[in-house]
Order: structure tokens, then sequence, then C-alpha cells
């Protein structure tokens, strides 16, 4: 702790050499630096230190007792590690406003033909907008309900929605997303990575598995084309 106390005196006086040379240094301290630093018996790097600090007037005091001072201390005395979690305790969690949350449907469906999906996001005020999507290559039901749900959270980010529950079918996303699931491949693992990329960037944002005859995304009146989510 001496030396670590010390090290930060010596980045001081470099950084601000002009204020040490210029005026004389009161360095308020519990700690007896002042002692550690004239033992002749100092060796490496504290032995180098107090002659670079020894060209500066530098005059060590105690530090006064003021009710500001006890949160500094605190933070001195306490670690880091410790000062984070209280931190962390201490923030109140965000607050769900049902008021504003948007719903998402999504279902992903894939044939011979390509890889389709269907997005509905409902409003507060339960106005639907509901979107068609068609993507030129194959691929397997589950990656299609991945990107299904990947282009509803893309678009819903888009519209400026801030809380968000998104209402799937499929039990492998609701699984992985929870965690309940684990993403054996590569690219279910890419997926799910790409999920959660995406649901932090809401203030909330909840998955919840639906049975598929709950599932109502279809019904489309706009319609996109693209290649890639």
């Amino acid at each position: 702790m001496l030396e670590k106390l010390v090290l930060a005196l010596v980045y001081a006086a470099r950084r601000l050499k002009r204020y040490f040379q210029g005026h004389p240094i009161h360095v308020l301290t519990d700690y007896k630096l002042k002692n550690v630093l004239a033992k002749p018996e100092l060796s490496g790097r504290l032995a180098k230190w107090p002659i670079e600090l020894g060209e500066h007037s530098i005059e060590y005091k105690p530090r006064p007792a003021i009710k500001g001072q006890v949160l500094a201390d605190f933070v001195t005395e306490v670690p880091t590690e410790k000062v984070k979690e209280c931190l962390f305790e201490q923030q109140p969690p965000t607050l769900l406003d049902e008021s504003q949350q948007w719903t998402l449907f999504t279902d992903g469906a894939s044939s011979g033909e390509g890889l389709g999906a269907s997005i509905k996001l409902i409003n507060p005020d339960g106005q639907e907008f509901t979107y068609a999507i068609k993507l030129n290559f194959k691929s397997t039901n589950n990656e299609a309900e991945y990107k299904a749900f990947l282009a509803g959270l893309r678009i819903a980010k888009k519209l400026g929605v801030k809380f968000l529950e998104a209402r799937v079918d499929s039990m492998l996303i609701a699984g992985q997303v929870s965690r309940t699931y684990e993403a054996k491949n590569d690219v279910m693992a890419s997926y799910l990575s790409q999920a959660k990329d995406l649901m932090q960037q809401f203030t909330t944002c909840k998955v919840v598995h639906i049975k598929r005859s709950e599932n109502r995304p279809g019904g489309c009146f706009k319609q996109v084309s693209i290649h890639q989510f």
C-alpha cells in the first residue's frame, strides 16, 4: 500500500511538474510517507523515488477529519471489488413500464423454395405492424426461427422500442436465451450471441415461450425482400 501511495505521488509530481516546482506542496495523508521515504535502507524503486521527489518542496501533514472525507476513506481502504459490489447492490433495478411495453411475435419456416419469416409487433395501443420476409437461401427450421427472431428484434430497435416482450413458439430459442439449453454447434451459438447483443440494446427485453397455436405473426401488410439478416 505504501509503495502504491508513493508511486501515486511520483506520478502526480511528473504530470504536474510545473506546479510542484513553482509552489510548496502539502500532502495530506494518514500514512507515514515521510518516514518511509527517509529510510536509508530503501532499495529498488523506493530508493529512486525519494531522490526524484526531493527536488520539490513537499510537506506531509495529517489529513483533517471532515464529513465529506468518509466516502474517500471508504474507497481508499476497501478493495475495489468490494466497492463495485456495493455500488451494484445499491443501484435500483430498472422498472418495467407496462404502458410502454411492445409485444413481438415471430415465426420462421424453411422449405425447398427458400426461407421465410413472419413478424408481428404490437404497440402499447394495440396497433399491429406485420412484416413478411423472404430469404433466398436454404436453411433448417431452427435457423429460420432464429432469423425471424433476430429480424424482429432489429425492427423493434429501429422503431425505437425500449420495453419488449418477445413471444416465441420455438422451445430452442426460449431455452437457449434463458440458458436452459446449450448452443451445441457454431451456427446456433452465433445466432444466440447476436440475439443477446440485440436484447441488451433494450431497456428491458424478455422472451416468453408460447404454444404454436398462440403464435400469431401472420396477416402481413408490409412485405420486404432481403437476402441476409
